[in-house]
């Protein structure tokens, strides 16, 4: 555990195995759709999905890639010019596409100067051997890392939010990608439909037995411009939102529950206030993690 945070494994810690000195991630986005938007897998892509919500850039695509990374460092280098980054592909499946097209998205992107790797964002159904042979080979030069949106270990759940994969193929993801030596990230969303504490937490023990290198948390939260929205406007969605500290309690069990190598990125997210519905904590990520380490204190 680092000095500034000795409860838990986080981020740069991990991050600190891989790379030397500051490295900063540079979100691009490259154009991508889901399989299940565009019909291959389903329609209308999952419930509770507004793309917009955690990745305000997206309507942002008309700029080259090289374009967005260059924007990114001139935000960063302002006040750190010996940043190095990380560009992420977040927005969508960025592993849907030809094994061709995508390496050369990749590659334009580790061209940009001072790009040391690349976090790549996705369904763990859409990861084909020959793009990981691809990757792998890829990652002996530069530091690739795969994050997998698997946001349940329950199949009832994936079914209920429109997700289009089970949980054994997440399981099958993670363990080629880590076999083929690439890092592997799982993302979770904590409160979907029907789901309980003792479901969430069912999955942190699954989670455990994976050979997992990071995961991302975050509570789940009702956007406009989503099926989900409209049902819990309606009145007819199976959530019960979580209170901050009800929510609070659960980051601090899984904490305790969660396999001590594997670091955690992040417990919240917050969508823009204007698409936000609920809940509204009015909490900044700062605030949470000071209320949060205050309860795994005892304080």
């Amino acid at each position: 555990m680092s000095i500034n945070n000795p409860y838990y494994k986080d981020y740069s810690d991990f991050l600190a195995e891989h790379f030397t000195g500051k490295v900063q991630k540079i979100t691009v986005n490259a154009g991508f759709t889901c399989p299940n938007r565009d019909g291959k897998l389903g329609r209308g892509g999952c419930i509770y999905c507004n793309n917009n919500s955690f990745s305000p850039a997206t309507g942002q695509g008309a700029r080259s890639i090289t374009q967005q990374i260059e924007d990114g460092k001139r935000f960063f280098a302002k006040k750190y010019p010996d940043m190095r980054y990380l560009a992420y592909f977040q927005s969508y499946t960025n592993t849907y596409g030809e094994v061709n097209d995508l390496m050369a998205m990749y590659n334009e992107a580790l061209s940009v100067d001072g790009v040391v790797g690349l976090i790549v964002g996705t369904r763990p159904d859409c990861m084909p051997d020959k793009l990981l042979d691809e990757l792998a080979v890829l990652n002996k030069e530069r530091k690739v890392i795969v994050e997998y949106g698997a946001e349940s270990s329950h199949d009832d759940t994936l079914l209920a939010i429109n997700r289009c994969h089970d949980w054994a193929t997440t399981v099958d993801a993670v363990r080629h990608t880590k076999a083929a030596g690439i890092p592997v990230g799982l993302h979770f969303i904590l409160g979907l439909p029907g789901e309980n504490k003792d479901m969430i937490l069912k999955t942190i023990d699954r989670v455990s037995q994976l050979p997992v290198d990071c995961v991302k948390f975050h509570q789940l939260q009702i956007v406009k411009g989503t099926p989900l929205a409209a049902d819990y406007l309606r009145g007819t969605s199976n959530v019960n939102l979580f209170e901050i500290d009800e929510y609070i309690d659960l980051c601090a069990d899984i904490v305790g529950r969660l396999r001590s190598d594997i670091a955690i990125e992040r417990f919240v997210s917050q969508s823009p206030d204007e698409l936000l519905i609920a809940p509204r904590w009015g909490l900044k990520n700062y605030e949470f993690t000071h209320r949060l380490f205050k309860r795994l204190a005892g304080l």
